[in-house]
């Protein structure tokens, strides 16, 4: 089973701009078609943020970050990447990634998580 690590939380003010990496234990990331990124902040449901399919054809994000997210992934060096701009304080969380076996959003669809990486962001 593929490992995932994350990595690039820390702590920012409001506006400034992160990005975060999750890589993968494993010799190709072929067999995992989706990748994603959810959050949980303390007292929250984990949420969807973003996801990614292996071609990066198929891409999805969160509302409430869309046109401040980007999502991509380096299949080369079997690593997924959120370049998070224009941080808010709401986004403070601690972001996961992980795989699904098919397109979704539902974070109950993913089989595979990191064990996070926590973002705070002050105003």
């Amino acid at each position: 089973q593929v490992q995932l690590t994350e990595s690039g939380g820390g702590v920012v003010r409001a506006g400034a701009s992160l990005r975060l990496s999750c890589a993968a234990s494993t010799r190709t990331l072929r067999n995992i078609y989706y990748m994603g990124w959810s959050r949980q902040a303390p007292g929250k449901e984990r949420e969807f943020v973003a996801a990614i399919n292996y071609g990066g054809g198929i891409t999805q994000l969160a509302q409430s970050v869309k046109g401040r997210f980007r999502i991509s992934r380096d299949n080369t060096v079997n690593t997924l990447y959120l370049d998070m701009d224009n941080l808010k304080p709401e986004d403070t969380a601690i972001y996961y990634c992980g795989t699904a076996p098919r397109v979704s959003t539902d974070v109950r669809a993913y089989d595979t998580w990191g064990q996070g990486t926590q973002v705070t962001v002050s105003s």
